[in-house]
């Protein structure tokens, strides 16, 4: 029978071998193989634990294997990632259970020739992993966690950069995130709120629930989960409740009922600020998964029409699956093109386009997300973010309303698409933009409220490239809003 360990080591190997989200082959292999719920859990904290944590792990690994690190398997580093996640990054594993357990997952996985190997560089770890904690960066210590106040633990050799010679060195380390990507964000952020931001990145997000409207108040579903014994706290969005501890979402009160969907805060934000009223007809631009679809929907008392609109096949059934559980009846799916991906035409009373982005304000929530992006994919990103809007902004009557949003927290791709935008057309009025900060208390991310003139002027001044959505871009599909599919 395979443990925990060895499920979370299978769904690592699928994950780098076959390119795929861990959420969906944590959902696939926990469905086919029966673990008990506590197992469950490890096995999900294991494996976004090591994805986060990875350059940490590899850090606290390379100095104990003699070999090149690069000609280690990469089945074996899985192996030896997820014994020193649990012996350097918790605390309620014995080390003896860690090193041992971990050992035999080689075996479970027909490689008891690496049993040995595997042992040696564990215990080592084990050696130099200390119990006691700091509350400060250093050489010889690691980031833990923030919870009341931050907690560095403490290593027995210095194995880090030293943060008060070489800070970058030490943050990309330390918080495990691309070297490019921790000097990008230290150009901009001080030192203590980019210790702040690696904290939040590399914690286990809150739990957030959109109570739909259509069914129920908020209120009302609170007291069902107080009846049910779940904890849950309001949020400062009148549809939010916000779990306590991580539950199976599937075995919520009301869940096939359709008395929520999961949803960041700061997500549910974006449809409140497009406030689209009953008898609408409304484009939605990337619609996919639906999350924020549905949510249009429940502000729309269900009255209207919402032109949802994707180039995923897949990802538009998912939206129709949460649809269907939300009693939504008014989202027309629409399939967009390779090539040709004109929506159907206006006017429409106001459009959403929330762009496919970086996702650097969802990294704790999306942790592959580190690992894939790469510096270069900006210029394209932002290209294709402008070319969306500008779409929305020709499809929506005069005087409509536009709304433009990202779950990224790099100005180039908020604030800058919207300056660039109203640069081309100047009689485009921004009135309201929120920039939602990592921890404070939920994801980041941006969104901005357009109004459209009351009379378009005769022709932009923008130079319009051609309108299509490339699936061959790298970050195509990159939104954080995966409701259904997280649940």
């Amino acid at each position: 029978m395979l443990t925990a360990r060895a499920v979370a080591v299978s769904i690592l190997n699928d994950a780098r071998t076959a390119h795929a989200w861990a959420s969906d082959l944590i959902d696939q292999h926990l469905s086919r193989i029966p673990l008990a719920a506590n197992d469950r859990r490890f096995v999900m904290q294991l494996v976004y634990g090591v994805i986060r944590r990875k350059a940490t792990l590899d850090t606290l690994l390379k100095p104990f294997i003699r070999r090149p690190f690069h000609e280690v398997e990469p089945v074996l580093l899985d192996i030896l990632r997820v014994g020193a996640f649990q012996i350097g990054l918790l605390t309620q594993v014995p080390r003896h259970a860690a090193v041992y357990e971990t050992v035999h997952v080689a075996e479970r996985i027909g490689r008891s020739d690496a049993k040995r190997f595997i042992n040696g560089v564990l215990r080592r770890i084990a050696e130099v992993v200390a119990d006691e904690f700091a509350p400060f960066a250093a050489a010889d210590t690691i980031p833990f966690d923030a919870s009341p106040t931050p907690r560095y633990r403490r290593l027995r050799h210095e194995l880090l950069p030293n943060p008060h010679i070489d800070f970058p060195a030490y943050f990309a380390s330390g918080f495990s995130l691309p070297g490019w990507l921790a000097d990008r964000w230290l150009q901009r952020y001080s030192q203590p709120e980019a210790l702040r931001l690696g904290f939040w990145f590399n914690s286990t997000p809150p739990l957030w629930l959109r109570v739909n409207r259509l069914k129920l108040d908020r209120e009302a579903y609170r007291i069902i989960l107080t009846a049910n014994g779940i904890d849950c706290e309001l949020g400062p969005h009148p549809q939010s409740l916000r779990l306590t501890e991580a539950l199976p979402i599937r075995e919520l009160p009301g869940y096939s009922d359709g008395a929520f969907t999961i949803q960041d805060l700061s997500a549910m934000t974006v449809a409140t600020a497009l406030a689209p009223q009953p008898g609408w007809r409304v484009l939605d631009l990337c619609a996919a998964p639906g999350g924020k679809t549905t949510h249009l929907a429940e502000l729309m008392n269900n009255r209207g029409t919402i032109v949802a609109c994707d180039v995923d096949p897949g990802r538009l059934k998912t939206m129709t699956t949460l649809c269907q559980r939300l009693g939504v009846t008014i989202v027309e799916p629409h399939l967009l093109e390779k090539f040709a991906s004109s929506p159907p035409p206006g006017p429409y009373d106001a459009a959403l386009v929330d762009v496919p982005c970086s996702n650097t304000g969802v990294l704790a929530r999306r942790p592959e997300v580190r690992w894939r992006l790469r510096p270069g994919e900006f210029p394209d990103l932002i290209q294709l973010q402008t070319r969306l809007l500008l779409t929305a902004v020709e499809q929506v009557k005069p005087g409509g309303i536009v709304v433009y949003s990202t779950c990224s927290i790099e100005p180039e791709e908020n604030q800058g698409v919207i300056a660039a935008v109203q640069r081309g057309i100047p009689s485009l009025i921004l009135e309201a933009e929120q920039v939602s900060v990592p921890g404070q208390p939920s994801d980041g991310g941006y969104w901005a409220r357009l109004r459209l003139p009351e009379r378009h002027p005769a022709k932009s001044p923008v130079a319009k490239p051609r309108h299509h959505l490339d699936h061959s871009h790298p970050m195509q599909n990159h939104k954080s809003d995966r409701t259904e599919l997280a649940e």
